[in-house]
């Protein structure tokens, strides 16, 4: 049975969507402590908006969000690092499938079926791109309240673009998508190799940077 969708502020839906996106990218990692969380929040690549999200906000939206029981929080092996996860599959009752798309939604902003497909390939992989509209098309028509909407198709556009409410109804004209943004029949092109080739490299140096905050926790 689906229950009432919680309506969270934009930094609550960048932390949640973070901590779905590392639980499945990378698993090892996960729960994630409040600075592999921060680090998430701030990425360059996939992410729409960019933030720049301090510990204390990231705190005070943890905070709100465990206090929607979308968040707990538990120790690491050392005791000492509290460390985050959601429960948002739980709380919303949804799917993998429904869980990445509405991941994806959060961390990038309005996406056709197409980016979206493409978007959610590390978190969960589609059969065809028919299988992601049936999962929005559902979703769009949860009997606890919509997950996603269709925007309007923007002026040369082919696909209509998608959006998730979390935050409330959307305003089309803010879900506008940038000048740069590629259509969905693009996204096997270079800008959209070049932007998931960036994507890997961020998440390699979060890696990198995540086993040394390990090493020196062990050491001390």
């Amino acid at each position: 049975m689906t229950t009432p969708l919680p309506l969270l502020s934009p930094l609550e839906i960048r932390v949640l969507g973070v901590l779905v996106e590392k639980q499945l990218t990378t698993p090892d990692y996960y729960p994630l402590s409040l600075n592999a969380l921060v680090a998430g929040c701030n990425q360059k690549t996939s992410r729409d908006p960019v933030m720049n999200v301090t510990d204390e906000e990231a705190q005070s939206a943890l905070d709100g969000l465990k206090e929607r029981k979308l968040v707990t929080h538990s120790w690491g092996a050392s005791r000492r690092v509290v460390r985050y996860s959601h429960t948002l599959p739980q709380v919303l009752d949804t799917d993998a499938g429904t869980t990445a798309l509405i991941a994806t939604l959060m961390l990038r902003g309005a996406q056709t079926a197409g980016e979206l497909r493409i978007a959610c390939e590390r978190l969960y992989r589609f059969a065809d791109l028919s299988s992601v509209d049936a999962y929005l098309t559902e979703m769009a028509a949860r009997p606890g309240g919509a997950l996603v909407v269709k925007l309007a198709k923007q002026p040369g556009s082919r696909e209509h673009r998608w959006m998730h409410l979390l935050n409330g109804a959307v305003d089309a004209a803010a879900a506008e998508p940038p000048t740069s943004r590629p259509d969905s029949a693009d996204s096997g092109t270079l800008p959209a190799l070049q932007a998931e080739v960036a994507s890997l490299r961020e998440e390699v140096a979060e890696l990198r940077r995540m086993i040394g905050e390990l090493k020196a926790n062990s050491e001390r």
